[in-house]
């Protein structure tokens, strides 16, 4: 069931990803529900996700806490 959640995070955060706020308020929930190894998968996804949206670079502070 975790890569459901996983895979259900990383969708939210597609389609907030419009907005910092927004994108920045799903990232702290998905670190308070994620597994540790998902946080991982998480960093390594954000980081490609922000190259096509340099926008959003500043949520990176939040999961690297």
């Amino acid at each position: 069931m975790s890569k459901v959640m996983f895979d259900y995070t990383k969708s939210i955060l597609e389609r907030v990803s419009f907005d910092l706020v927004l994108f920045s308020k799903e990232l702290e929930k998905a670190i308070k529900t994620l597994l540790p190894h998902e946080l991982e998968q998480l960093k390594e996804w954000l980081v490609s996700f922000i190259i096509e949206k340099p926008e959003l670079k500043p949520s990176l502070g939040i999961i690297n806490k």
